[in-house]
């Protein structure tokens, strides 16, 4: 990966532009001129609208022109086969505008992140909605794929904020009762609240035939605790403070967040869900890769 495109990749970077299109426009850019370096390498082809040849195929759906290139059979994908309907779910729980000493809080990361997915699925034509929620649905757009949805769909991520309580579980069955088709959906959130009901609502989901991707976004520091001495720390929905010495409970903490994902981790692997364990320190790459893992997983 060249260095100029690695560098937007960082969200150090990101933070400095100011405008969510560019944000998403330069994470994509960035991400796809690596990817001839990565085990990805064959996502060019799944940019494309072909696949291989196969067994069962009629051969009047070779694409001669694309074996005259590449000396290999390729059959053109109808839309209905290329076509990956996507949601994207902000949680807009007050926790999530957390940051410790990271340039991006948790939101603003996640933020990031879904512009650049939507970017991304608009530009391959695939229709991609959205729904940000915080105990209740606050803003929502059907899924689209033409070239404004892009445009509605960064306006309402730039307008939102996290602000208070959340209710994730019965947000993810309000969703499933809006959107009957089966769709790909895609949840930004700290997941800090009761598991259990958050884990049936993930269940649910796939026995409905949703594809799921829960992108668990924390903090560099949450994850790491890099904390000495007496520490204030406050439960950001409830207000509550209590202070702590670091020392006597890093090792707890720690353990209690490995619990945490695991928990979340065996649960969705038990329904064929994806789980994806993000910190606020890490490149946008991660996030960008299971998408396109799922999307060429469907075809």
């Amino acid at each position: 990966m060249t260095s100029s495109a690695e560098r937007y990749l960082k969200p150090e970077v990101i933070r400095n532009v100011a405008r969510l299109d560019l944000r998403a426009k330069f994470i994509v850019e960035g991400f796809l001129s690596g990817l001839h370096a990565s085990p990805f390498h064959g996502f060019s082809v799944e940019f494309s609208e072909h696949r291989r040849y196969s067994d069962g195929d009629d051969p009047k759906d070779i694409d001669w022109l694309v074996y005259a290139k590449t000396d290999r059979y390729y059959v053109k994908k109808y839309q209905a086969e290329t076509n990956i309907t996507g949601y994207l779910l902000m949680d807009l729980s007050e926790s999530m505008a957390y940051t410790y000493r990271q340039e991006l809080t948790k939101f603003e990361y996640s933020i990031c992140l879904a512009a650049a997915l939507a970017y991304m699925m608009v530009h391959q034509q695939d229709p991609v909605g959205l729904m940000s929620f915080d105990e209740t649905i606050r803003a929502s757009l059907p899924a689209k794929s033409k070239r404004s949805q892009l445009g509605n769909i960064l306006a309402l991520l730039s307008q939102a904020q996290p602000t208070g309580p959340t209710e994730i579980a019965k947000n993810l069955h309000r969703y499933a009762a809006m959107v009957r088709n089966k769709s790909l959906v895609m949840l930004f959130s700290d997941l800090l609240t009761d598991p259990e009901p958050v884990i049936d609502a993930i269940r649910m989901l796939r026995y409905a035939g949703h594809d799921v991707i829960i992108f668990h976004v924390l903090d560099e520091a949450e994850v790491h605790f890099p904390f000495s001495g007496m520490v204030d720390l406050r439960e950001p929905e409830s207000g509550e403070k209590i202070m702590v010495d670091a020392a006597g409970i890093r090792e707890d903490y720690l353990q209690a967040v490995s619990d945490l994902r695991s928990q979340y981790k065996k649960a969705c692997l038990s329904v064929g869900a994806d789980f994806v364990e993000i910190d606020t320190s890490m490149r946008f790459d991660k996030a960008l890769v299971e998408y396109l893992s799922q999307r060429q997983a469907r075809f």
